[in-house]
């Protein structure tokens, strides 16, 4: 299916997400602090009925942190470019498949926008109640 163009004609092109195919050093969400986001994904796995603890877990998985280091990096204002830089990926985060934000994570570009879309992905699968098992790649 196309969308119709300024004049009226069917443009049948693929188009990919533009916030997805923008130079890595345009995307805010790099130099956002984690500190920021964060309280937002424990809103929503809490308003799902699940833990901040939970969440912890996710993080950890993907990242290699533990919960002491995820509160420092929280404390200290840590970006998520530098959050993913300090971070050892899950050896099973390329297993993280779907769409977030209307675009396929596998199929992100970006490196960095690609490890932060899989947090998201994570967190969107304990926030729906996926077994931990199964959020883990397990």
């Amino acid at each position: 299916m196309g969308r119709l163009t300024r004049r009226g004609t069917l443009d049948t092109r693929p188009r990919k997400h533009p916030a997805h195919s923008l130079p890595a050093m345009i995307h805010r969400i790099f130099s956002v602090p984690v500190a920021e986001v964060y309280p937002h994904y424990v809103t929503k796995v809490e308003k799902k009925g699940r833990s901040r603890e939970d969440l912890d877990t996710v993080i950890s998985w993907l990242t290699g942190f533990d919960a002491e280091q995820i509160a420092q990096h929280l404390d200290e204002g840590t970006t998520f470019e530098d959050f993913f830089a300090g971070a050892q990926l899950n050896a099973n985060a390329p297993l993280i498949t779907g769409v977030v934000c209307g675009v396929r994570v596998e199929d992100i570009e970006d490196p960095l926008m690609q490890k932060i879309r899989y947090l998201d992905k994570l967190v969107d699968e304990l926030a729906r109640g996926k077994k931990m098992e199964s959020i883990l790649r397990g």
